[in-house]
């Protein structure tokens, strides 16, 4: 069904004052993050065809045949500036999954089943909409491949793909008859946007407290060390910024709801560059990296690795290059640019290899294990809050659209412990808009909330100690039996999940059927991931299905890669199941849960078994719990887990407060 006007635009601005430690802006307020208002006001078709006109032009000028546009910046982000949002200021579509791709003669945008319907509003009829995953629509890879045929080329900003993914897309090309990839040295579509194009961030760092990163950044960075003796490697090169800023202790706001700032670093067995604008860092952040961190300009690092590189090959024996396979490769991670990846002398020079910073991230140390936990309890009481209030008001009859919902909750949020903003933009949708996955308010031009239709609400925010992501799908009137039978089939799988218990070596690839089952059993599903890592006062990605730039390498899915990485004790992982009736309702549950260690009664394989402990604590929507769909088993979870939410929770509100009476009320025992 086509969806309602009401349904906006992805981004909502936000400019509230909000508590600001050690003159740290809140992330979740940028001076600089009008992002696309250049782009698109709303979910309204948006008229491209002079944007076209005009890179077409630039193409001719380069002798480029084909045009690749990427979501990423230079850094594998998924989440961006304003000033990368290349995609979405040539198509026009401003979700944050998907691939432009452009020739003298057609358009395409490739985007996954999150954004089907957003993508078809938003196109205009220049553009071919290619929906991944279904059947007999080829990938953006093989859609490039064909229209290179004939002897063509592709042309592509060689800074915002890897390298992998650059010697994949050429294999493809050539396979089809096409003469190659080019890896263009500016970006054309920075020249299209001209003066509109938004500045880039610059924004101050802060230093994260030991107290709170729970390791000291040399320790950090002597794990990478032994990796390169391991590997006999002169050097590793990091690009992902959430690796940086976790790798060094500091946070920054560059990037909208993601605690990262723009660097690169570069590690040698005997030193350590960081490369970034050296007036983000004030006299406390020099002090904290000390003597040992070289600081150098942040687009430095290009010429810099390309003279490295050159030093390193000279000085090699001719019988014994530092291409051997006795080792003397640069280390790069497969998120590391094409650009970078060529700067060290390109494959023959290089070994891509995971990143011995992702792993060692996902697996949160003590500290870091106990902020997570203090921060969703934090969190779990002003949700419990938020949501207490907005049945009251809707109930008294006043009329609150989803972005006044929006505000309160952030409002109430912000007075919280260590609060340092949003950890993503507030998905507070009613009724046919909740079918919407990635759905997004705007102000002045957003529905009213409706209380006799469903309600979800999926926030999160970003703490001192910790990130949280959360949703809750709530009713304030009388469900349908359909309604509530979704949102119990949801509400089972996201239980099985919970209580699943494996043996080491196995990947969120192997659980994802515990969340589906019983939505398959009815014929139903969702297109979307089912659990997402998250970071310690890092960035997190909702609803993950394509790359990530945030807390991989593990999450729980049906894509292959998931199956690479096995999940292990202190992980935090999201457990997210959902329905989606286009037009009529979305259902969607999500805690954070974390790896564990399980005592089981047997051994099997000499080997430990591990299972979940949950961390989120908000209660679920009793009206839309149809009880006889549940087991005995289901129950005793249910009422357990309220249980906990009420003891952790309920001392944050005063006795006979409007929150401690709700809370009192949803945790009842079934």
């Amino acid at each position: 069904m086509p969806a309602p006007p009401t349904i906006t635009c992805f981004v909502r601005l936000l400019s509230r004052p909000f508590r600001r430690p050690n003159s740290f802006a809140p992330l979740s307020t940028h001076s600089n993050f009008r992002l696309f208002s250049a782009i698109t006001h709303d979910m309204e078709t948006v008229d491209t065809t002079s944007r076209l006109a005009k890179l077409r032009e630039l193409m001719k000028r380069e002798k480029v045949h084909v045009y690749v546009v990427p979501s990423e910046d230079a850094h594998s982000s998924e989440y961006i500036c304003a000033a990368d949002a290349r995609r979405a200021f040539i198509s026009g579509f401003t979700g944050s999954a998907g691939c432009a791709i452009v020739t003298q003669e057609k358009a395409a945008l490739s985007t996954d089943g999150r954004y089907f319907n957003q993508a078809a509003r938003q196109l205009d009829s220049n553009w071919e909409l290619l929906k991944q995953g279904l059947p007999d629509v080829p990938t953006w890879q093989d859609w490039v491949a064909q229209q290179a045929e004939g002897g063509k080329n592709v042309g592509v900003d060689a800074t915002i793909i890897t390298a992998q993914q650059a010697k994949g897309l050429e294999t493809r090309i050539k396979k089809k008859g096409g003469t190659g990839l080019l890896g263009i040295s500016s970006n054309l579509i920075d020249e299209v946007w001209g003066a509109d194009r938004p500045d880039r961030p610059n924004n101050p760092v802060m230093v994260l407290d030991e107290k709170y990163s729970g390791k000291e950044f040399p320790l950090k960075i002597e794990a990478v060390r032994k990796e390169l003796e391991n590997k006999k490697s002169p050097g590793f090169v990091v690009s992902m910024l959430d690796e940086i800023a976790w790798l060094f202790n500091l946070r920054g706001t560059d990037i909208p709801y993601n605690p990262v700032f723009f660097s690169y670093a570069f590690i040698s067995p005997k030193s350590t560059t960081l490369y970034i604008d050296s007036s983000k860092l004030d006299e406390k952040a020099i002090a904290h990296l000390g003597s040992a961190v070289k600081i150098r300009p942040y687009h430095a690092i290009f010429d810099e690795i390309i003279l490295l590189a050159q030093e390193f090959k000279a000085g090699q024996p001719e019988t014994e290059p530092g291409t051997s396979e006795d080792g003397g490769k640069w280390l790069v991670s497969n998120k590391t640019s094409w650009a970078l990846s060529k700067a060290l002398g390109g494959e023959d020079s290089i070994e891509v290899i995971r990143s011995p910073l992702e792993e060692e991230k996902a697996v949160k140390n003590d500290t870091e294990k106990e902020g997570m936990k203090r921060c969703h309890i934090r969190d779990g009481a002003a949700l419990t809050e938020y949501f207490a209030w907005l049945e009251d008001e809707l109930l008294k009859g006043t009329s609150i659209d989803e972005v006044q919902a929006a505000d309160r909750l952030e409002q109430i949020r912000s007075r919280g412990e260590n609060f340092m903003g949003l950890s993503f933009d507030t998905i507070s949708s009613t009724g046919p808009n909740a079918a919407v996955i990635h759905y997004k308010p705007e102000a002045g031009n957003c529905s009213v909330i409706d209380p006799k239709a469903i309600y979800l609400c999926d926030s999160g925010a970003q703490y001192l100690d910790g990130t949280t992501d959360t949703t809750r799908t709530l009713h304030f009137g009388d469900p349908t039996d359909m309604e509530r039978k979704s949102y119990t089939l949801v509400l089972k799988g996201m239980i099985a999940l919970d209580r699943a218990i494996f043996p080491k070596g196995t990947s969120g690839f192997a659980l994802d059927i515990l969340a589906r089952q019983f939505l398959w059993s009815e014929g139903l599903d969702y297109r979307h991931g089912t659990g997402h890592g998250v970071g310690s006062f890092l960035v997190i990605d909702p609803l993950l299905v394509i790359q990530n730039v945030h807390e991989g390498p593990f999450g729980i899915g049906t894509r292959i890669q998931y199956s690479e990485v096995a999940l292990s004790p202190g992980m935090f992982v999201s457990n997210e199941p959902g329905y989606y009736e286009d037009g009529s309702f979305g259902i969607r549950i999500e805690n954070i849960i974390m790896v564990k260690e399980i005592k089981t009664n047997h051994n099997f394989g000499d080997r430990p078994y591990f299972g979940f402990e949950r961390v989120t604590m908000v209660p679920m929507c009793r009206k839309l719990i149809n009880v006889s769909l549940l087991t005995p088993a289901e129950i005793g979870w249910l009422n357990s887990y309220h249980a906990e939410v009420f003891e952790k929770t309920h001392g944050f509100f005063e006795e006979g407060s409007l929150a401690l009476k709700w809370l009192k009320r949803e945790t009842t025992p079934i």
